[in-house]
């Protein structure tokens, strides 16, 4: 591997770091709540609740956010703005939609059909992949953006100007064949 590629591949390293770790942090809760359903036996209780449906929500909430700050992150981005939007509209479409509607329903009826075992686990799966890709699109389109040839600075102006440093990059320890652990 060059020593080119390295910049970009830290660079993608520590986004995919940082995007599992948000997903981590908004399931974590829904963690606790299915492990204590767990030890009490009630595993299958877990996928018949809104709990899924509501962690849906939450991360196709996030995936909109995302793609909306692609967007509006610089304003040379305009000419991505189709492709933004059919992603936001899918997300509405297709997690956003139907989590909010599975919720309504669980909470209202006292019987919940047995397809919804099945159809929260796979929007929470969607909605996981979608906030992802926005993530992905949004670095992408940022970095196209600001000129992402070798050595383009992409910080803002009045930082460049002012000669204040950028924020540095997270620094993740590479592992040697020589650890112990």
């Amino acid at each position: 591997m060059s020593d080119q590629n390295r910049p970009q591949e830290h660079n993608s390293l520590s986004m995919m770091y940082g995007t599992y770790a948000d997903v981590l942090f908004v399931l974590f809760p829904f963690l606790v709540i299915a492990m204590q359903r767990l030890w009490n036996g009630n595993v299958y209780e877990t996928l018949m609740r809104a709990d899924l449906s509501i962690a849906a929500t939450i991360m196709a909430g996030l995936a909109i956010g995302k793609f909306v700050l692609g967007l509006v992150t610089n304003r040379d981005l305009g000419r991505y703005k189709e492709r933004i939007v059919f992603f936001i509209a899918l997300t509405l479409f297709v997690v956003l939609g139907p989590s909010i509607i599975l919720m309504l329903s669980i909470v209202g009826n006292t019987e919940v059909p047995g397809f919804v075992a099945f159809v929260q686990p796979v929007l929470l799966i969607v909605a996981i992949s979608l906030y992802t890709t926005a993530v992905s699109i949004s670095n992408i389109l940022v970095r196209e953006g600001a000129g992402a040839g070798e050595g383009a600075d992409s910080r803002p102006a009045g930082e460049r100007e002012q000669g204040r440093p950028g924020p540095a990059p997270l620094e993740l320890p590479r592992k040697t064949g020589n650890d112990s652990f």
